[in-house]
C-alpha cells in the first residue's frame, strides 16, 4: 500500500469555520502540505469541507476526520471528499468509504483493531493517541503489521518529536493542536506548518 501524497503528514484543522478554512488551507499548500482533515465535529463543517474540496481538491487529499458513521461518508462522498479518517475502528465506516473509492485512514491503538480495520480494507492506520502509548508500543505493533502498511502517529506529535515518530516506523503523522488550533491566526498556521515540513525534511534526508 502506498500513501498517496509527497508529504505524509495530515493536517488536522478541528474547530476552523467557513470562513477561515480556505486561508488557513491556502496556507498549508503552500507550505508543502498536500493532506487536509477537517474533523466533523467542527462548526458547519459540511460548508468548510465542499468549499475547500471544490476550490483545493486537485491538489490536495482533501476530507474529514471524526468519522464515525457510514452515512457520513455518503455525504462526504457527494462532496468529493477523498479522505476519510476515523478515530475508532468501525469496519462498516471503513468498507463505505473503500466502496467510494476513498483513502482511509482508520484510528486504532491494538494489534486487534488494526488488523480488523486492514481486513475492513482501510490503506492505512493511525496509532491514537500516540503520545499515550509511546513510540517502543508502535514499534512492537509495526513488527506484526504487513510492512507496507502506512502508520501514522497522532497525538501528541511536534517538529521537535516527530523524527522519533518516523523512526519507530511511522511513515508519517496526522497534526492536530500542534499545528491548528482553533482560532489561531492565519500567520500562525503558516509559521507552525513551515516547522513541520523542515523537521519532516530533515529526518528523512
Amino acid at each position: 500500500m502506498q500513501w498517496q501524497t509527497s508529504l505524509p503528514l495530515i493536517a488536522i484543522l478541528r474547530g476552523i469555520t467557513p470562513d477561515e478554512a480556505q486561508l488557513h488551507v491556502d496556507a498549508l499548500l503552500e507550505e508543502g502540505f498536500d493532506a487536509i482533515e477537517i474533523p466533523l465535529n467542527s462548526p458547519d463543517w459540511q460548508t468548510s469541507i465542499s468549499q475547500v474540496v471544490r476550490t483545493s481538491g486537485s491538489r490536495a487529499l482533501i476530507g474529514a476526520g471524526t468519522v464515525l458513521k457510514p452515512e457520513q461518508v455518503d455525504t462526504l462522498a457527494e462532496m468529493g471528499s477523498r479522505l476519510v479518517v476515523t478515530p475508532n475502528t468501525n469496519p462498516a465506516v471503513i468498507r463505505r468509504a473503500v466502496e467510494k473509492g476513498m483513502t482511509v485512514c482508520a484510528g486504532c491503538a491494538t494489534a486487534t483493531e488494526a488488523f480488523i480495520a486492514l481486513e475492513a480494507g482501510a490503506q492505512s492506520l493511525k496509532i491514537f493517541p500516540s503520545s499515550a502509548f509511546g513510540t517502543d508500543y508502535v514499534k512492537a505493533l509495526k513488527a506484526v503489521l504487513p510492512a507496507d502498511v502506512p502508520v501514522f502517529a497522532v497525538g501528541g506529535v511536534t517538529p521537535e518529536n516527530l523524527s522519533q515518530w518516523l523512526n519507530a516506523g511511522c511513515a508519517g503523522a496526522g497534526l492536530g493542536s500542534d499545528l491548528y488550533r482553533a482560532g489561531q491566526a492565519v500567520s500562525r498556521t503558516r509559521e507552525k506548518a513551515r516547522a513541520f515540513v523542515s523537521a519532516y525534511r530533515e529526518a528523512v534526508k
